[in-house]
């Protein structure tokens, strides 16, 4: 199994985690929601897996390519 690295798109805050380590995702399901320039960009799966790891909480500031999660595949 290969683990795969979820990254952020922008700079900006977190605004919601949506899913939970353990959790198992489809491609495209939302992980965490950003909130940057007073709008919500969601952070999806790159490909379907595993959640293994949040690296982030509610409220925490991320910066551009930062990784933010971890997802077996």
């Amino acid at each position: 199994m290969a683990i795969i690295d979820v990254r952020s798109e922008l700079a900006g805050s977190v605004w919601k985690v949506e899913a939970v380590p353990g959790t198992n995702l489809e491609e495209d399901d939302t992980i965490v929601i950003l909130e940057s320039m007073k709008m919500e960009i969601p952070v999806a799966a790159p490909k379907a897996g595993k959640l293994i790891e949040v690296l982030v909480k509610e409220g925490d500031t991320v910066s551009d390519e930062q990784v933010i999660a971890r997802i077996e595949a």
